[in-house]
């Protein structure tokens, strides 16, 4: 099929990458001439394992290219994926301007029959919105698909290529044949393709992210108790996750989420469920939850060593949001470090491809370290806040002997509390209490030889 793409962010190079690899005719299209001129030089502006490999491979055998030239791009395509960005507004509505804009451009290219597929997450109505556009620039048939996009950043090729469900919102039995068509290629293996109303489809991205947001904070409230009474999170999380009706996934306690989906998309379907009449009570819950989980951190951090921070120097490790990406969209670490320079320390930062990202936001306030060990020079704790591989095992000799004092605060859990007090580290992670909680009695005549410790 001939495709066309517009909007060459995160979402439109893994889509139009993909189904290029998928034998398609692929265009993709940004009104940005710079970022189309390094893509037609090489350069993906997007850290993605794997995405430079594709999009060489598929530009190499004619199935990809980059253009600024949305008409042309319509007017060769059948399918026209939107695929720019919504941002939130100041009230957490997904802003549509993006969308609208290039409703309106495709409207005014059309020359004939067109399918409209809204790829970019957007709330619920905007299928409709999309068609009544088209309808003021253009008197062609046109049909608007809801296609909603599942990509885990940092695993985005493989749940495109081998997708959970692919979700088709058509009221036309015709076009969902056509999409059908289009993505049979990657459900081989039997997995769904589900077609349903395009309010519905809308809907369930967002019904999909809130879910996966609302374990990671409920995660994250289970660690604090734990913390609080002796408990240890990770044998709670394996405990809990074996029940099948519950699994593993998105059980792990940490610095809260971030990124480009989870903190917007929650926003925009509370927005959502507000103007409908209903406040929604557990996304409020589970919002403010992460907004606090982000400060976890630097709270341990001020109980250790107090206060006032000035003169202490502390090392990150880890920037981005979450590993495997270069996104820094409401990453936990920025607000881990903006609370350490208030506090008046100073902050080495490391990570392996944030850096950049992290320096547009940070400035250089910050000292930005090519190498893991180099931020610990100086540094009187280390504070993992994402959990790249090259973290997992490190040289803790090293560590311990670069390092001012020998104290780590791991935000991700990922080192075995046991080991590292055996080695003669103060070591802090989350939902594992650091002592044992003081024993507690139920009345003045208990026995004090009956209190028992974790």
């Amino acid at each position: 099929m001939k495709i066309a793409v517009i909007g060459t962010g995160y979402v439109g190079l893994v889509l139009g990458s993909c189904l290029a690899e998928g034998g398609n005719e692929v265009v993709c299209v940004d009104i940005a001439q710079e970022k189309i001129d390094k893509l037609n030089a090489g350069e993906i502006p997007i850290y993605e394992p794997g995405l430079d490999t594709l999009v060489a491979r598929n530009v190499a055998e004619d199935r990809l290219r980059f253009t600024t030239d949305v008409a042309g791009a319509v007017k060769s395509s059948l399918i026209n994926f939107i695929a720019v960005g919504t941002p939130p507004d100041e009230d957490g509505s997904a802003d549509l301007k993006h969308v609208v804009a290039v409703a309106k451009a495709i409207g005014q290219a059309m020359e004939g029959y067109k399918i409209i597929v809204n790829k970019s997450t957007v709330p619920v109505g905007t299928n409709r919105k999309v068609a009544a556009v088209l309808a003021q620039y253009t008197s062609h048939p046109y049909d608007v698909v809801s296609n909603p996009e599942f990509l885990k950043e940092g695993a985005a090729l493989e749940d495109f290529m081998k997708p959970d469900r692919v979700v088709i919102g058509t009221d036309d039995p015709r076009v969902a044949e056509i999409m059908k068509e289009l993505y049979a290629p990657f459900v081989r293996t039997g997995k769904p393709m589900i077609i349903m109303d395009p309010e519905s489809a809308e809907l369930t991205k967002y019904a999909a992210n809130a879910m996966l947001a609302t374990r990671i904070s409920f995660m994250n409230e289970v660690a604090r108790v734990c913390e609080r009474v002796g408990a240890n999170v990770n044998r709670v999380r394996e405990g809990v996750g074996s029940d099948a009706r519950i699994g593993y996934p998105f059980l792990f306690p940490g610095t809260g989420y971030g990124g480009s989906c989870f903190p917007k998309d929650i926003k925009a379907l509370m927005k959502t469920a507000k103007d409908s009449g209903y406040p929604f009570q557990i996304l409020e819950a589970v919002e403010n939850v992460n907004e606090e989980q982000k400060s976890i951190l630097f709270n341990k951090v001020v109980d250790h060593f107090g206060q006032d921070l000035t003169g202490r120097t502390f090392a990150i490790w880890g920037l981005a949001f979450k590993p495997k990406t270069d996104d820094m969209r409401e990453a936990p670490a920025c607000v881990l470090i903006e609370k350490l320079l208030e506090a008046g320390a100073k902050v080495n930062a490391h990570d392996p491809e944030a850096i950049p990202n992290a320096r547009l936001i940070l400035g250089d306030r910050v000292r930005f370290c090519t190498k893991n060990y180099d931020a610990l020079d100086g540094a009187d704790a280390l504070l993992l806040v994402t959990e790249w591989g090259l973290y997992t095992r490190p040289d803790f000799d090293v560590i311990k002997n670069t390092l001012k004092q020998p104290v780590i605060f791991d935000g991700r859990n990922v080192y075995d509390p046991d080991k590292m007090r055996n080695l003669g580290f103060h070591y802090d992670a989350i939902g594992i209490a650091t002592e044992a909680p003081n024993p507690t009695t139920s009345g003045s005549d208990a026995d004090p030889g009956q209190a028992v410790s974790s």
